[in-house]
């Protein structure tokens, strides 16, 4: 089994969980836009909110269909626009640098018309299923805020961004705090915070189908 992702941190990060859980994988620094893979390599192409935040989702898709065997399995995990990293990402927006020339915006993978639009007739039995987990369970708002700001990517380089604007730091530190506030909700499991995804599962269509 071989694990790609285009950060070394988080490589880094996955080997040491890796090693923790006793599973033996292959790591490697690849683009999600262009896998380094032959086509047809693969029995299952996985991405848990990563292939996501590739910016260009065309080719993104396009690599997904071409390095999976026929009737190989295509199987992500995406969030939503309409859930809380939704939310949060459209928040940090107009505070992040521009996007790249030809980007879409990452939640969109969790919107069904444009997943079906971007596999199109190349898979088969496509499904989706919208899912959430719970985050962080007994954190105030305030305390969740601070978690984002020191341990995820996008939220971390958005403040890198603004690091020398006191001001925008400030509004920003704001905006997520009202976001969280909002979304923070109690269940039998205590207070935490709701976050939608979306399951996709297809398979490759054979050159026959």
């Amino acid at each position: 089994m071989i694990a790609a992702d285009l950060t070394p941190e988080l490589l880094a990060a996955g080997r040491r969980q890796a090693v923790e859980r006793g599973v033996d994988l292959e790591w490697v620094e690849a683009d999600a836009e262009a896998l380094p893979y032959p086509d047809d390599s693969f029995d299952a192409v996985l991405s848990s909110v990563g292939v996501m935040f590739a910016p260009r989702h065309e080719k993104v898709a396009d690599e997904l269909v071409r390095v999976t065997r026929p009737g190989g399995t295509i199987a992500l995990i995406n969030w939503t626009p309409q859930g809380l990293v939704g939310h949060l990402l459209k928040t940090l927006a107009p505070y992040a640098p521009p996007p790249a020339p030809g980007a879409s915006p990452a939640p969109l993978w969790g919107d069904v018309d444009h997943v079906r639009q971007l596999l199109g007739d190349r898979v088969t039995g496509l499904e989706f299923h919208r899912q959430q987990i719970v985050m962080a369970r007994g954190l105030e708002p305030r305390e969740f805020r601070e978690y984002w700001k020191n341990n995820y990517g996008p939220t971390i380089a958005v403040y890198r961004h603004n690091a020398d604007q006191p001001d925008r730091v400030a509004e920003l530190d704001a905006a997520f705090l009202r976001l969280l506030t909002d979304w923070r909700h109690d269940d039998a499991g205590g207070a935490g915070y709701p976050a939608e995804y979306l399951l996709v599962t297809a398979h490759k269509a054979a050159d026959d189908d």
